[in-house]
């Protein structure tokens, strides 16, 4: 998500990697603070309005997820801790019995009850309603039945209301992680009055969190978002500070130089093309962190020359004449590690030697005969030249972008370039709706720690993240074995199995597993980021101006 350019060729020896570090957290200021205070933070214009079920993205999510808490949060090391939920029960991992809090209430009066949770989830998984997150529901007894298209079915049979503080869910199968899942955002409550006005909601939402709008219309669009302190929210996130107000970017680079001018409290991720530079700029005002999330490379199937088995025998070629340690020395200044996997070291399961990771190990010799295979198979048509998209507003990507391409001009001889979009937003509307004319640089932020979630929600047959279109039914099958299994251990094995499958067919390409590495202003302290790797915004607290 970072602006910057590179020469056309790469040389390791040009840029010394700087060894990561472990600080996070450090005191920038030893003065009171003021819980009162609204801290400012980066953000980028969301995709969609501001509606839990429809947010897929990370420019609503950060937003969706100061507002919006549901029946269990996460911990900054991404463990499971009740919110709303009393009690979460199964005997058998299939039908579940949630019992909510009393007296809880939305930001807006409104009483939190098992109602809450159910109309919600009903509302995200109706093909009527046409949501982001309609896929998280699927294990839901009676989704396939309210998600067919053209279906006017908009109760799924697996939910049910107890009592006004209960109501159970039966699953199609045994799910072993069923329970880890409730933190997402998909499965949070909205309250009555957003079933009435949807569109109304989505500009100014209300929810039961540690913040809430400031006022109606604090979203002003491209612009900023103004967020408040909740003060009725008593649960394990309670703010320390008065609000968050999240100025919205174009260009990254421009929030770097407003944090280090303090006119931006936090910023979530130092451009790429500031890596070098931050520590020096920022003293012991930054954090470096290992988190859930990894950036790929994304080949939609229906390009038509990366189709079938010639397809497959491409994007390998390609996986193989991308050098990543070069790419994290050089660009990232060590900043980032290789991936070998589809997942991250961060969640548990996680395995580096799987049988087909010699599929992302830079080796140009054999991805040149790869690339000669598949020419046997089906030329390659160069007329549609390869292109990788990128955005330009956050994230610095143009850089290691310009890169990866070189690298792959420069070992398979073929015509590949870098292409930019203005925004985020602009990028993943063609995404979602298939348009996209080459590759497209991807990733994960996982929404729970699981492995499971870093490969459902991507590469399962009609998820809204599948920017690849990748249709692979063993796949799905080897996924909910695992997710029926009996043992932890069973059920990381099979995702291993479905993690392997995906090295070999590549619908996206891992390139490095990303790292958390924000900065923050004179004014804040007690900035941390989570096992996400974006910043645990209710923990920082406003020292001065």
């Amino acid at each position: 998500m970072r602006y910057s350019r590179i020469s056309k060729t790469l040389g390791v020896a040009a840029v010394a990697a700087l060894a990561l570090s472990a600080c996070g957290g450090g005191d920038a200021s030893d003065g009171p603070a003021d819980d009162s205070a609204i801290i400012t933070a980066d953000s980028v214009e969301p995709q969609n309005p501001l509606v839990p079920t429809n947010t897929t993205e990370t420019g609503g999510g950060v937003v969706i997820n100061q507002i919006f808490n549901g029946l269990v949060t996460y911990d900054s090391e991404g463990k499971t801790q009740n919110d709303l939920a009393d009690s979460i029960e199964s005997e058998d991992n299939q039908t579940w019995t949630i019992k909510i809090k009393k007296d809880k209430k939305f930001s807006n009066g409104e009483k939190v009850t098992a109602q809450s949770f159910v109309d919600s989830w009903n509302y995200g998984a109706a093909a009527k309603n046409a949501q982001g997150t309609a896929s998280f529901f699927e294990p839901i007894e009676g989704y396939e039945e309210v998600s067919a298209e053209g279906s006017t079915s908009d109760k799924m049979s697996g939910l049910s209301v107890v009592d006004e503080n209960t109501f159970t869910v039966k699953l199609v199968s045994p799910q072993s992680d069923f329970e880890q899942r409730l933190g997402y955002s998909a499965f949070v409550p909205m309250p009555e009055s957003a079933f009435q006005d949807m569109k109304a909601f989505g500009e100014n939402p209300v929810g039961y969190g540690p913040y809430k709008m400031a006022k109606e219309g604090a979203w002003q669009h491209n612009s900023s978002i103004d967020l408040v302190k909740n003060d009725d929210y008593d649960g394990p996130e309670k703010a320390k500070n008065g609000g968050i107000t999240f100025k919205l970017y174009q260009n990254p680079d421009t929030a770097y130089q407003d944090l280090i001018s303090n006119n931006l409290d936090v910023l979530h991720q130092i451009p790429t093309g500031s890596l070098a530079n931050y520590k020096s700029d920022l003293g012991d005002r930054h954090s470096d962190k290992p988190y859930a999330g990894i950036q790929t490379i994304s080949v939609p199937e229906y390009l038509k020359n990366f189709q079938g088995e010639a397809g497959k025998l491409r994007r390998q070629a390609l996986s193989k004449a991308i050098d990543r340690d070069e790419v994290a020395d050089v660009i990232f200044e060590g900043t980032r590690t290789p991936a070998t996997d589809f997942t991250a070291p961060t969640v548990d399961g996680y395995k580096d030697d799987l049988e087909n990771s010699d599929n992302v190990k830079f080796d140009k010799d054999e991805a040149k005969k790869l690339w000669d295979e598949a020419e046997k198979i089906q030329p390659y048509d160069a007329s549609e030249k390869l292109t990788i998209a990128y955005n330009a507003d956050t994230g610095g990507h143009k850089k290691w972008v310009d890169a990866v391409a070189n690298q792959i001009k420069n070992n398979l001889g073929i015509d590949v370039e870098g292409k930019s979009y203005s925004t985020f937003k602009e990028l993943r509307t063609e995404a979602k709706d298939g348009k996209l004319t080459g590759a497209t640089r991807s990733g994960w932020q996982a929404d729970y720690p699981s492995m499971y979630n870093f490969m459902a929600p991507v590469y399962s047959k009609g998820a809204s993240s599948n920017d690849s279109r990748y249709d692979n039914p063993e796949f799905e099958a080897t996924l909910n074995e695992g997710l029926e299994a009996t043992s932890t251990d069973d059920a990381a094995k099979k995702f291993q199995e479905a993690d392997n499958t995906l090295l070999e067919d590549l619908p996206a390409i891992p390139l490095w597993y990303t790292q958390a590495n924000a900065g923050w202003s004179e004014n804040v302290k007690s900035v941390e980021t989570g096992w996400n790797g974006e910043p645990e915004y209710y923990k920082v607290e406003k020292t001065g101006d």
